[in-house]
């Protein structure tokens, strides 16, 4: 396949700026052979996530009535990436995406909607349903993959740079929801990340929704059900997922009131459980309590010791326990992540 519209931002080197996010991190410089993996950038093929291509003159204006964010940003080329929901009706979470901009034409915007794979046909369907006689077309991306690509663990060195090979990049862009979740790529599936970022290695996917659970990033439908998560108790301002100056849009209404009267009692917050569980141990929803029995929260989902909850930030500071399969309590601890904005982590 013949990639066309290549990001602008692959003239830079992809090795330059993974130095500029690691310095950005302030992450202890320690150097590792260069064979040791640890030192290495980490690829990771994220089969979770699947692509729709929005194509056409109106493709800016039928998302921006959709979305939860200020898709002009992405349209106009000011922003690489956005973070953004989709949200029905009531203002719950249908579906979280990133969007891309392909640079392929002024006159008929091409975006890439990055979604839970899962939820692929129901995005589709979704999209098909408002777009009534607007100039958009809406099609499937079977042949792309999207990559995330993670700094070592343990050295803020990378790579070498990148030059020749970025005309086999279709998006490369720094992660919009934080920079600790690194960089996306959108690569035909016929090209290898590791052609793209010299010295880098495949890493295990489970490792990636460890680094995510660790830092509190949700992704996808387990971690935001569909019709039942709550923007703003998922920290959707926190994610940069959203514009409170932008036009009107489908759930907006929950969403304004729920900010400007300032009132959440609950967040989606990383966990650390006592011991890893293995896959299925803790039930979805299970109950989180605290030592005296009363309800703090709710279990979304887990990797080994990690996880994410729901937690009522009364509770948050507290010895926390979740009620496994058998009603067995497993000891628990919710955290603030560091990224969250400084003068939030008291509230």
């Amino acid at each position: 396949m013949l990639l066309r519209g290549v990001h602008a931002g692959c003239g830079r080197t992809l090795g330059a700026l993974l130095r500029a996010q690691a310095a950005a991190w302030q992450m202890p410089r320690q150097r590792r052979a260069g064979g040791e993996a640890g030192g290495r950038q980490r690829c990771y093929r994220l089969g979770h996530r699947q692509l729709v291509r929005l194509r056409g003159r109106d493709t800016g204006a039928f998302l921006q009535g959709l979305v939860t964010n200020d898709v002009e940003e992405v349209v106009s080329g000011s922003r690489e990436a956005l973070y953004c929901h989709l949200l029905n009706l009531q203002g719950r979470t249908m579906f979280d995406a990133i969007l891309y901009r392909l640079l392929e034409s002024q006159e008929e915007p091409t975006i890439l909607v990055e979604c839970d794979a899962t939820l692929l046909d129901d995005v589709q369907k979704h999209l098909k349903i408002y777009k009534i006689r607007r100039k958009v077309d809406i099609s499937l991306c079977p042949d792309l993959s999207v990559w995330a690509v993670l700094p070592p663990e343990h050295s803020a060195e990378t790579s070498s740079d990148i030059e020749a090979n970025g005309k086999n990049v279709l998006v490369c862009t720094q992660d919009p929801r934080t920079d600790a979740m690194g960089w996306r790529l959108v690569l035909s599936k016929a090209v290898s990340p590791l052609d793209i970022v010299p010295g880098s290695h495949l890493g295990d996917i489970q490792e990636y929704h460890s680094h995510r659970y660790k830092i509190g990033i949700a992704e996808g439908v387990k971690d935001l059900p569909s019709g039942e998560a709550i923007p703003l108790e998922s920290n959707l301002v926190y994610m940069n997922g959203i514009s409170f100056t932008k036009g009107c849009y489908i759930g907006q209404e929950l969403t304004a009131r729920t900010h400007y009267t300032g009132v959440i009692r609950k967040r989606l917050m990383p966990i650390q459980l006592d011991s890893p569980m293995p896959p299925g141990k803790v039930p979805e929803k299970a109950q989180i309590v605290t030592e005296s029995g009363k309800l703090a929260g709710r279990f979304r989902s887990y990797e080994g010791d990690v996880g994410l909850a729901m937690i009522r930030l009364a509770y948050a500071n507290e010895p926390l326990h979740v009620l496994t399969a058998g009603d067995v309590r497993v000891r628990l601890r919710a955290s603030m992540p560091t990224w969250w904005p400084k003068g939030e982590k008291n509230q």
